[in-house]
C-alpha cells in the first residue's frame, strides 16, 4: 500500500486544537457548541476541524453536556402501520430539533420492553417514548422516571404510572364505531380485538363487566367502547362472538375464520387496529364470503390499502403520524425542562365511510 493509500488517523480534538492554535480546553467549546468562545475563534476551529475530518465522538460530548441528543422509541409492533406512521411523526419532529432517535421492537412482550429500556438508558438517551407491551410489572419504567429521565407512553396508558400519554379516546372511538354498525342495522355483531386469551377470560365475563380495567394495551378502552354502545342499544352482547387470540395477522385472519364457521356467524365485524382488519378480510374472502352483502367490516386505522381493495375499507382513523409529532414535543418539552403536571392528550379520530359497511343480509 502506498503513503497516499494508507489510513488516515482518527482526528482529535487535541489534533485540532494544535491546527488551529488554540487550547485542547477552547478547541472542545468550540466543536461542543458550549460555555464562552470568541467568533472568530469558533470558526478557526471549525475551519480546522474540517480540514482535518474531526468527527465528534457524542459518547465524550455527553460526558460534557450531560446530553446526547438522541431519543428512545420502543415500540410493540413496528409492522404495525399504526406505529410506523407515529414512528415517521416522532423521528420528523426530533431531528427537526436536532435529535436522532434509536429504536426497538418489543412483538409485544414484557422482557423485551425491559431489555429494550435497559439498553437505550445505558446508551444514555435523553427521554424515551414507549408503547408498553401488555401487562406485567412497570417497575422498569418506574425506574427510569425515577432516575430523571422523560418518559411520555404511545398509544397507550399504565394505571399507576406518573408518565406522560398521547394517543386517542379509544372507548370513545369504539363507541362510536360500533354505534354505526348499529345504525345500519346490525345486531350480530363480532369484534376481533388483537388481545390475549388471558384478555378473552376478562372480556366474557357477564356484560363484559370490567373490560376498561384490561392491562397497558388499548384493546380493554375499545372493548369497553363496544360494551357501552351496545348495551345503550338494549342489544345483547354474544359472547361467541368476542375473539381474542393474537396481535398479527396471521391470528386475525385464523379467530375470523372461526367466526364465519358459526352456525349462526355475524353480520358485522370490528376489527381493532389495522391487522386485525387485514387478517379479517383476508378471512372473508378465502370463505367467499361476500363483503358486504353477507358480512360488513369496519376497521380500526387508514391504512394504504384501506382505499385501493375492493370493497374500500370504512374505518375509524387515527392521526398516525400527528400521535407520534405531538409524542415527540411533549418528550422534548420535558428534556427542556417543562415542569407541571402529568399530561394526558388525546388527538381527535375521524369516521371514513367506504364500502365494506352496509346493511345485513335479509332473513
Amino acid at each position: 500500500m502506498s503513503r497516499s493509500q494508507e489510513p488516515r488517523a482518527i482526528a482529535t480534538v487535541p489534533d485540532v486544537a494544535r491546527e488551529a492554535g488554540v487550547s485542547t480546553a477552547t478547541a472542545a467549546r468550540a466543536l461542543g457548541g458550549y460555555g464562552s468562545v470568541r467568533k472568530s475563534t469558533r470558526d478557526r476551529v471549525l475551519a480546522a476541524a474540517e480540514q482535518l475530518g474531526y468527527r465528534a465522538n457524542s459518547l465524550a460530548r455527553s460526558m460534557i453536556t450531560g446530553s446526547t441528543r438522541t431519543l428512545g422509541v420502543v415500540v410493540s409492533d413496528i409492522e404495525n402501520p399504526f406505529f410506523r406512521r407515529s414512528l415517521r411523526g416522532i423521528a420528523d419532529t426530533a431531528r427537526g430539533e436536532g435529535f436522532e432517535v434509536l429504536l426497538a421492537n418489543t412483538d409485544e412482550e414484557l422482557d423485551k420492553e425491559e431489555a429494550a429500556v435497559r439498553m437505550m438508558t445505558e446508551r444514555r438517551v435523553d427521554g424515551l417514548v414507549v408503547c408498553p407491551a401488555d401487562g406485567g410489572d412497570r417497575a422498569h419504567l418506574a425506574d427510569v422516571i425515577a432516575a430523571g429521565i422523560p418518559v411520555v407512553l404511545l398509544d397507550r396508558r399504565v394505571a399507576g404510572l406518573k408518565a406522560d400519554t398521547v394517543g386517542i379516546d379509544n372507548r370513545k372511538a369504539a363507541r362510536l364505531a360500533t354505534e354505526y354498525l348499529l345504525a345500519n342495522g346490525h345486531r350480530d355483531i363480532a369484534i376481533v380485538t388483537g388481545g390475549t386469551r388471558g384478555m378473552l377470560e376478562r372480556m366474557l365475563r357477564p356484560d363484559m363487566r370490567g373490560v376498561e380495567r384490561l392491562t397497558a394495551t388499548t384493546v380493554g378502552a375499545r372493548a369497553a367502547g363496544f360494551r357501552d354502545a351496545m348495551t345503550a342499544a338494549g342489544v345483547d352482547i354474544r359472547p361467541d362472538l368476542i375473539s381474542s387470540g393474537g396481535y398479527r395477522r396471521q391470528d386475525a385472519e385464523r379467530e375470523t375464520a372461526g367466526l364465519l364457521a358459526l352456525p349462526r356467524r355475524p353480520t358485522a365485524i370490528l376489527a381493532f387496529d389495522a391487522m386485525q382488519s387485514l387478517g379479517a378480510f383476508h378471512a372473508l374472502s378465502r370463505a367467499g364470503v361476500r363483503c358486504p352483502e353477507e358480512v360488513s367490516l369496519l376497521g380500526f386505522d387508514d391504512t394504504e390499502w384501506a382505499d385501493v381493495v375492493s370493497p374500500g375499507l370504512t374505518v375509524m382513523a387515527q392521526p398516525a403520524y400527528e400521535i407520534g409529532v405531538a409524542a415527540s414535543r411533549l418528550l422534548l418539552s420535558r428534556i427542556e425542562g417543562s415542569g407541571g403536571a402529568v399530561a394526558h392528550r388525546r388527538l381527535p379520530t375521524t369516521l371514513i365511510r367506504r364500502a365494506s359497511v352496509g346493511t345485513p343480509p335479509s332473513g
